[in-house]
């Protein structure tokens, strides 16, 4: 691997500007060599930005990986064009990042995962949550053997009313779904991530499309419009797991509630319970007493890789180059990000079936 590596980005939109181009503009390591977008005025700007010096700009990727001369490449593209984009990388023998969720389709996914065996490279998916704090404090409880066996929990994306208005968010053909694919994604993932168990054995889901439709509804950025408002409000998910363990995933862009966390989790061990939902907070017993602790988090978090911050956007983008140069697993694997797939797509089927529950090998 040679000591700089040449990252290329496809989609240079909210999350790229966001999240990506930042992180990965503060490793000493990475120069972004090229950016691509359908609108090329968003590539030239992301260029100007982000670019290293004589940094190419594109508005097809397929021109972009063509090209060569590039290690890493960042998919940050609607969630149809995951799948197509990442796959074609990967043969072009460039290492992928891309966003969450992994595919709109679970075959996708699939697709996915066995294009990186075939060609040997590394793939990732965007699932940051993992580098919070407090996530990684409670990985390592749980590592430790704090929590015992988890059996049971529930995965939290609830938004009160929150429905993102812009790009194509609100596009069924688009994106596979509204909050499910969206914010239930990351829930779902940092929760099975926790319980380390990704072997599911049924899924059971509904989804909701009570409020939508309405005009002029309250929103945190403005009213959406209903015309072009093709996915669901809510959905939630019933998460059997085949050594009985259980999950309860919710999910929800408006919903009329008070009780609102996102990409949360709530775990339930026989030793010891934890949740997100007031910082972190761990329960148990101890001397034949109940006990209940928050644990302080403010001081810095954790001290992930020399230098760091504790950004999960910037964790998340050093440790991807740090396996991508020294031949290291990701963080994400395919292979989780794909089971998040599987279970995000039952969810969906089960609630077209009237809740009839969708079985897994």
């Amino acid at each position: 691997m040679p000591e700089t590596v040449k990252v290329g980005i496809v989609g240079c939109g909210g999350i790229a500007n966001g999240k990506h181009l930042p992180g990965l503009s503060k490793l000493g390591n990475v120069e972004i060599v090229a950016l691509c977008d359908l609108v090329e005025e968003k590539a030239k700007k992301a260029a100007t930005e982000h670019g290293a010096k004589g940094a190419k700009v594109y508005t097809d990727y397929q021109q972009m990986l063509k090209a060569g001369g590039l290690d890493v490449v960042h998919v940050l593209t609607p969630n149809d064009s995951h799948a197509p984009i990442s796959i074609a990388a990967l043969e072009a023998g460039c290492h992928v990042m891309c966003e969450k969720p992994m595919a709109k389709r679970a075959a996708d996914a699939r697709a996915m995962v066995e294009a990186a065996k075939r060609t040997g490279k590394k793939l990732t998916i965007g699932y940051q949550s993992r580098y919070r704090a407090d996530s990684q404090y409670l990985k390592q409880l749980i590592q430790d053997g704090e929590l015992g066996d988890i059996y049971f929990a529930k995965a939290h994306a609830i938004r009160r009313r929150a429905v993102p208005t812009w790009g194509v968010f609100l596009d069924a053909e688009k994106q596979g779904g509204g909050p499910l694919i969206d914010i239930g994604t990351h829930a779902l993932d940092l929760t099975l991530w926790l319980m380390d168990n990704y072997q599911v054995k049924s899924v059971t889901g509904t989804v909701y499309r009570k409020l939508a439709d309405r005009e002029n509804a309250a929103n945190a950025w403005g009213p959406w419009d209903p015309k072009i408002y093709t996915v669901e409000d809510s959905a939630f998910g019933f998460i059997q797991m085949q050594n009985g363990a259980t999950i309860f995933l919710e999910s929800s862009w408006a919903l009329n509630t008070l009780d609102v966390d996102e990409a949360k989790c709530t775990l339930m061990g026989t030793e010891a319970g934890a949740d997100m939902k007031k910082g972190l907070r761990i329960n148990g017993e101890q001397n034949s007493r109940l006990y209940s602790k928050e644990i302080e988090l403010s001081a810095g978090g954790v001290a992930f890789y020399e230098g760091a911050s504790s950004e999960p956007h910037e964790v998340e983008a050093a440790l991807w180059i740090d396996a991508v140069v020294n031949d290291r697993s990701p963080v994400v694997t395919p292979e989780q990000a794909c089971v998040v797939s599987e279970v995000l797509e039952a969810i969906y089927e089960s609630a077209k079936n009237g809740g009839q529950p969708v079985l897994f090998g």
